[in-house]
Parts: structure tokens; sequence; C-alpha cells
């Protein structure tokens, strides 16, 4: 083994351990994140009604993995939106989530793909949203049920390309 190949082995080892000391030692969540930045966004309805939200927006990996952990209650015109940035399966949890919610999952173009209503407060169950999706948005518990939010209805929003 030449001199170069040794040195970049020795250096690589402690590099590569580094980072796995640096995920095992990351402290997990124990209280809610501070509040985040909010935008406006609005589900238009099949039926021609629309209902406007105001919704923290979950940008980051740090901000996606607390979410609304340790919050006793979401606001009925309140919520947030986890951005993924390109279209994935989403996988959520209700880990140190108190309040239930209602889970919306947005396809690239702003349809809702699918809906998860009143989920389970602290369950480690796996939210699933069956296929691909641009976004998840968390709602109130009851909220799309009360307002008639469906599959198929529009989320109108600058990440989907869409305003209202």
């Amino acid at each position: 083994m030449n001199r170069r190949a040794l040195l970049a082995s020795l250096i690589a080892v402690p590099i590569a351990h580094a980072g796995v000391r640096a995920w095992a030692q990351r402290q997990e969540p124990t209280a809610p994140q501070p509040t985040l930045p909010t935008e406006k966004l609005t589900i238009a309805t099949k039926g021609g009604k629309s209902h406007v939200f105001t919704v923290e927006m979950a940008l980051t990996p740090e901000q996606q993995e607390v979410g609304e952990m340790f919050r006793p209650t979401v606001p009925e015109d309140g919520g947030m939106l986890f951005d993924w940035g390109s279209p994935h399966d989403s996988q959520m949890w209700m880990k140190n989530t108190l309040a239930s919610l209602d889970m919306v999952f947005v396809n690239a173009d702003g349809t809702i793909r699918s809906i998860a209503e009143n989920t389970v407060p602290r369950s480690l169950a796996t939210v699933d949203s069956r296929g691909p999706v641009r976004a998840t948005l968390e709602l109130a518990p009851g909220v799309t049920a009360k307002l008639d939010i469906r599959v198929g209805d529009k989320v109108l929003h600058r990440i989907f390309g869409t305003q209202p």
C-alpha cells in the first residue's frame, strides 16, 4: 500500500466514526420548537368552497423531525406544512405529539392524495401517504370532516405553483 492510500484510509476511519457519533449523540426533542415562519394556504374544495389557513412552514429536516411535538393544540385555522422539496413517500408518526391531527398528503400539483383523520396522539404507528407526495399538511383534528375537505381537492400555495 502506498503512503497516500494508507494516509487516506487512516483519515477516513475517524471521519466515518465521527459521523456515527454525531448521529448517536443527537438529542431527542423534549420540548416544542419555537413557532416557525407562517404563510397563508388555501384549500379549494370540489364543492366550490375555499378555506384559508395560516400554516407554519417546516422546511428543514430538524424542523420536520420535531413538527407539532409537545404542542397541546393546533388552531382550527392553523397547522404545519412539511415541504419535502420533491415527491416521495411520506411516513409520519405521532411520537411526543400531544394533540390528535388530521394529516393531509398533497401531490406536487397541489391535489390532495390522501387524508388521515384524527390521528392517535403519542402513537408510534406509521401514518402513510400511500404514494409519493410533495408535502404533508397537519391540521387540527376533525377539520377535514368539518370543512368537507376530501381527496382530490386542491391546495393553493406557492410550493405547488398555485396561489389563492
